[in-house]
This record gives structure tokens, C-alpha cells and sequence, in this order.
């Protein structure tokens, strides 16, 4: 019984011509006006990501450089010439695979039958896949004729790795750099192919498939491949997110809910959940730091987001905050494959997050006893007692003494955290009075400087002084030391008299003169 052998959509809905390429206009337009004119560069370098269509486009370029109606934009595709090259039985397009052929003797081998002339085309293609895996003498064997090939040889390199490359190869070749294609374009193209297949298939399980796709179109043909065996032929959203691993929007916006509010135990709930359902950990914290990176948005720009969750997020919830949760996030992601399990990695990432948030709950009140957690509050907030103390006339309130002088000691006791107590370690005092105080930040720390931070370190000196303060802070370097430089300096003098008080015990100089040794300064500690 005969059988028709069944071919990947990968390879089924590979482009033919420059019409049929999806995206990568920028680069289809440059190819097509170089041919049509006939001045098109005697080697070419594609670069980019996999799944673009570099080899692809390679191809198109052969068939239209050898097209037996002439060498255009547009090859007929019909004669002899394109349907060998579509076929891949084009005796003059030599295609190498720089990853198995990396040898010198192999390059040279190749170079050697640059000189003889076409068997069948206009010109001899040289298509080098993956060239970055050349080694270094291949390069220079490929060098000369590179730059000097026989007029009826083209070279036309694909790589995903650029870099690699020497720059004098790199010197002479055109370069067209394929960019990742939109999440839209993907779908839209998905949806043209089954429609053409007359499949069933919903919209968001496309979009399911694009999101995942991360630009490539190759990627988007093997998922949906992969998502018509698994749906039978169909390609529905429930199917398509099983089949991915993905996590509901819904569990991701109540991990979120749970980190601002500190509910760890509506947290590990959820976590509960998503591994009773065996959701990809992996992709719930790209999805976590993709909701963290909508909220943020949201804040840079009210408005441009519509879901009501972020928009309340963005509002109530502190942007150093949120940028805290993301950077953990993607971190989390990096250590998830060294953790003991998936799950444990998802779960100290997220606590992570609650444990390190500026001015958050510390997780291990959750265990504490209501006493326990009384008697923590009043002793973080209870008023640190003043050495002295002044009058101040105008409200009859008590304020406790600050000058210059002292502003290294009292500025470590205002209870800030995270960039707000940066700021403050790195400024020092210039002026200040029974309503005013002006700080002179370090000008390497400017970029931290905001104004939320300005207005949270005025709240914390209004209270720490009991009296409301102005506060102005700019970026200028000071004749006084920073409270941070400051530390920096007794450190150094201190590790300098350690070294100094070792250096002058006998047996440690008997050590030295004996065995000719030295001291590692790194190594002295204090016991």
C-alpha cells in the first residue's frame, strides 16, 4: 500500500519567492531593487535569530540570480532552474553546513572548484549555514576569494551569531539583519494556513501560539503542528494552553494579589493549585514578570493599560516595588532548573519577593503568636530617645537636636530602606534650619534620584525630628563626607591598624623572615 509521506508545516509553508515572505520588508525590498538592477554584491551575510527565514531568503536569491527568464526581483518559479532549487537539486547552488564542515581542509576543498564556471546557472552559490562555526584557519583559507571571487560566483552566509565572525569577513559582505516578527503577523499568518487547510481553530489559541513563538515563524509552524495533533485536527485555546503549559491569567493576577497584600497563604494556595493542574512553573514566572511589566507600563503611561487589576496595581502599589518583584522574577527563572524541585523554586522566588519587598512584612510574622506580633510592632515603632533635646517656639513640640556635625549618626536612625536610605547614606547635610534641610547627593547616585524618594525622606525626617521639615536634595558634590564615604574610611582605617598591629608581632615577622612569605592583606579579620 502506497503512503504519501507527510511534511512539517515548517517545511510545507517554506516561502518560494519574495511575495510569499512574511515580514522582513525592509530586507525584501533591498534584495528585489539589487537584482532587478543587476548589481547584486558578490557575497551577503543574513543574520538574526532562528526561524527568521535567512536560509530562506538565501534560497529566493539563488533562484532569482539563475531564473532561466533572467536574473530579477521576481523569479518565474516555474522554470527548470527555480523548481531545482525548490527541490534542492540545483547542481550550481552548493549548500554548506558550516557546524559539520569546520575544518580548513574542507573549506579549501570547497574553494578549490570556485574557478570552473556553472554547470547550469548564470552564476555558482556558495550557501554557508551557520558560518559563525568556521574555525579560525577555515576563515582565513575563505578570506581571498571572499573578497576576490571569479564574476560568476556569489557567496550568501546565514548566522545566528554574528559576533563570531571576523571582522574582515564581516568587511566584505552586505549585511541584512532579520528582526523577530510580531505577535500579530504570526497569527494572522497561522490563520491564513488554516484557513486554507479548512481547519477549525480559535483566535486566542493562536495568539497562544505567537506569544510562544518568541518572533520566530518556524517555532509558530512547529507549535501549530504540534497543536493539530494534540486538538485532532482542531486548534482550540484550552487545548493550545494545556498543551503549553500555560498558567491561568487569573492564578498569575492572584499570586500578584497575594504578594502586595503579603498573603503568603493565599499564595502557596495558588501554587498548590498550579501543581495539582502541572502548569510549567517556568513559564508561571515569565508570566508573573510579564503582568509586573504591564503594571509598569501602566505606571509610566496612565491608561494604556485596560485590565482593572493593573491599573489598580500601578496606582496604589510603589514602582521600586514592582521593579523589585520583576527583577526577582526573571532571576527566579535562571535558578528554577538548580532548585530541589520546580515547585520549591517557584515558591522561595515568591516568598523571596515578600521577604526582600522595601518596608514589607517579614514573612516570619506570620507564625507569630498575636503578643509576638504586638510586641514587634511597638518596638519598631517606638521613638528612638534623644541625647537632647530643644523647644520649638512655634508649636510647643518637642524636637530632637541635628546639625551637621552629628547628621552621620542620626541620619542611619530615620527607619529608611531600599533607595530612599541610599540616597540618604550618600548626602550630606548642607543647610539646615527649624524648617528647612537641604541634602547634596553624591552626583553618581543622580539617577536614583526621584521625586516619590525626595517625599519619603521628608516624611521620615518630620517624624524623627517632630517637626514638619522641607525638604530640597540635588546632585552636587560636597566638601563633607557622605554618611556611606564616611563608613568607607573608618573601615579602611581600621582594616590599616589591623594590618599594622599584625605586622608587629614577632612571630608573625619570624614567619615572614623565615619562609621569605607575605602577608594577604585580604585574609586579616577581626575576631
Amino acid at each position: 500500500m502506497e503512503t504519501t509521506q507527510h511534511l512539517a508545516l515548517a517545511r510545507k509553508c517554506r516561502p518560494q519567492s519574495f511575495e510569499e515572505v512574511v515580514g522582513q520588508s525592509h530586507i525584501v525590498q533591498a534584495l528585489q531593487n539589487s537584482l532587478s538592477s543587476n548589481k547584486f554584491h558578490h557575497a551577503c551575510l543574513f543574520t538574526g535569530k532562528h526561524g527568521l527565514g535567512k536560509t530562506t531568503l538565501a534560497r529566493i536569491v539563488a533562484k532569482a540570480l539563475n531564473c532561466q527568464q533572467g536574473t530579477s526581483g521576481t523569479p518565474c518559479g516555474t522554470c527548470d532552474n527555480c523548481q531545482e532549487v525548490t527541490s534542492g537539486r540545483f547542481i550550481d547552488l552548493i549548500e554548506v553546513d558550516a557546524a559539520s564542515k569546520t575544518k580548513v581542509e574542507d573549506t579549501r576543498e570547497l574553494l578549490e572548484k570556485t574557478q570552473y564556471a556553472p554547470t547550469k546557472g548564470r552564476f555558482k552559490i556558495y550557501l554557508i549555514d551557520e558560518v559563525h562555526m568556521l574555525s579560525t584557519h577555515s576563515f582565513n583559507a575563505l578570506l581571498k576569494t571572499l573578497e576576490e571571487p571569479p564574476s560568476h560566483v556569489k557567496f550568501l552566509l546565514a548566522t545566528t551569531d554574528p559576533q563570531k565572525l571576523p571582522a574582515t569577513v564581516l568587511s566584505r559582505c552586505l549585511q541584512f539583519h532579520l528582526t523577530p516578527l510580531s505577535n500579530t503577523l504570526i497569527s494572522e499568518y497561522l490563520e491564513s494556513i488554516l484557513q486554507e487547510q479548512g481547519a477549525c481553530f480559535e483566535a486566542n489559541a493562536l495568539n497562544h501560539i505567537a506569544a510562544h513563538s518568541n518572533g520566530s515563524m518556524r517555532d509558530a509552524l512547529s507549535l501549530l503542528d504540534q497543536a493539530l495533533a494534540h486538538g485532532k485536527g482542531d486548534v482550540l485555546a484550552n487545548n493550545t494552553a494545556a498543551m503549553l503549559g500555560m498558567v491561568d491569567s487569573t492564578d498569575i493576577h492572584a499570586i500578584i494579589s497575594g504578594i502586595l497584600q503579603s498573603d503568603t497563604n493565599n499564595i502557596l494556595q495558588t501554587v498548590t493549585k498550579l501543581t495539582e493542574q502541572g502548569c510549567n512553573f517556568d513559564q508561571a514566572l515569565r508570566d508573573i514578570a510579564t503582568v509586573l511589566h504591564e503594571v509598569t507600563l501602566e505606571q509610566a503611561a496612565p491608561g494604556l493599560s485596560s485590565n482593572t487589576n493593573i491599573k489598580q496595581w500601578a496606582k496604589n502599589t510603589p514602582a521600586e516595588d514592582i521593579q523589585l518583584y520583576y527583577q526577582i522574577s526573571i532571576t527566579g527563572r535562571k535558578d528554577l532548573a538548580l532548585a530541589p524541585t520546580a515547585r520549591i523554586g517557584l515558591e522561595m522566588t515568591l516568598l523571596r519577593m515578600l521577604s526582600f519587598t522595601p518596608n514589607g512584612p517579614e514573612i516570619s510574622q506570620n507564625t507569630c503568636s498575636p503578643s509576638q506580633k504586638k510586641a514587634n510592632t511597638e518596638q519598631k515603632t517606638q521613638p528612638i530617645a534623644p541625647s537632647k533635646t530643644i523647644t520649638n517656639k512655634k508649636n510647643n513640640t518637642t524636637a530632637k537636636e541635628a546639625s551637621i556635625n552629628n547628621w552621620n549618626k542620626w541620619s542611619t536612625e530615620l527607619g529608611l530602606t531600599g533607595i530612599a536610605n541610599t540616597i540618604v547614606q550618600n548626602s550630606s547635610l548642607s543647610i539646615m534650619n527649624d524648617e528647612q534641610i537641604h541634602l547634596l547627593l553624591n552626583p553618581l547616585q543622580a539617577p536614583i534620584l526621584q521625586p516619590h524618594y525626595t517625599d519619603k525622606i521628608q516624611q521620615a525626617l518630620s517624624s524623627y525630628l517632630n517637626k514638619t521639615i522641607k525638604l530640597t536634595i540635588t546632585a552636587e558634590a560636597a566638601k563633607e563626607p557622605t554618611p556611606h564615604e564616611k563608613k568607607i574610611i573608618e573601615q579602611n582605617n581600621k582594616k590599616q591598624d589591623l594590618e599594622k598591629k599584625l605586622a608587629a608581632e614577632k612571630p608573625v615577622q619570624e614567619i615572614i623572615k623565615t619562609f621569605d612569605a607575605i602577608v594577604v592583606k585580604e585574609s586579616i579579620t577581626e575576631k
